[in-house]
């Protein structure tokens, strides 16, 4: 059996540049991972695909993303020569910490971290690059994941530049007990409140980064008005973040989690117990972590 640790991610700045014939937004975005983990347990053998998972809320069919990568691999396998003997045969069983429908990217983290680890069970028969296709084919963010490290991302997710290495911030995580569906926050985006003007001040700075580049200042996220909209209980409950902790509240991804980013440790754990403390007893799941390395 086979053990493997699956990060969520955080955008740190979202800007949706365009809207395509086909319906898709093209997005300009900054991840990277943080240390909240799934843990995934592999066991090779027989010749059929199992997925099982205690969380109710994830699916244990073909519909997850665990499976569709498992597939897909042994799919794209059964069209090379190997040395390996074939084996279509694996269970899956994912122990979930990151939540789900929270714009933390935990089912493209598994179906990512799963391609890895049978691309180097079978000897590394496909390079980073060929991963990353068959990872875009899963998901728009699997090819992140497979990338590993903080990179900004473009397009439907097909376009990855690795960036400098980040200076480490803490992170105080908020999940509000709510799942987003990404396709209505981006059918109900208006792409007209997009700010260029930082967007343009984002390009103007990235191109000169150099190591413990400092992001707080460019912190942003296009889809938060739109899914603050649809949902009204991800807004109050970023307004009453914001009003806990006295600072300014990002969401991630299309939601519906919030961050908060601290550079000093004491008072990043001070503030995350602060805020524990006003929510217990709450649908609302709050972490403390922090960037984290590929």
């Amino acid at each position: 059996m086979i053990t493997i640790k699956s990060p969520a991610k955080i955008n740190l700045f979202l800007y949706v540049t365009s809207k395509r014939n086909d319906g898709y937004h093209e997005l300009f975005t900054l991840m990277t991972f943080i240390n909240l983990y799934d843990e995934i347990n592999l066991k090779f053998g027989g010749n059929k695909i199992y997925v099982s998972c205690k969380d109710f809320d994830i699916p244990e069919d073909e519909s997850n993303l665990a499976y569709k990568a498992a597939f897909l691999f042994f799919k794209r396998l059964s069209t090379i020569k190997t040395p390996f003997k074939r084996n279509n045969g694996i269970s899956i069983n994912i122990k979930k910490k990151i939540p789900v429908g929270a714009g933390l990217g935990g089912g493209s983290s598994n179906a990512a971290f799963i391609l890895k680890a049978l691309n180097k069970y079978y000897g590394s028969p496909f390079s980073l690059s060929e991963l990353m296709e068959m990872g875009l084919c899963i998901g728009s963010d699997v090819p992140f994941f497979i990338h590993g490290s903080p990179a900004i991302v473009q397009g439907i997710g097909e376009r990855i530049k690795a960036f400098a290495p980040l200076m480490t911030y803490h992170v105080i995580l908020a999940f509000p007990g709510i799942n987003t569906s990404t396709s209505k926050v981006f059918k109900n985006f208006d792409l007209r409140l997009t700010k260029k003007s930082k967007f343009n001040n984002i390009l103007l700075n990235i191109g000169n980064t150099n190591p413990n580049f400092d992001i707080k200042n460019f912190l942003h996220n296009d889809l938060e008005i739109a899914a603050c909209k649809i949902y009204s209980d991800i807004r109050l409950v970023k307004k009453e973040m914001s009003q806990i902790l006295s600072r300014e509240v990002f969401m991630t991804g299309s939601g519906s989690s919030f961050f908060v980013l601290f550079s000093d440790y004491k008072k990043a754990k001070q503030n995350f117990q602060k805020l524990s403390n006003k929510w217990k007893g709450t649908c609302k799941s709050i972490f403390f972590t922090s960037f984290a390395c590929g």
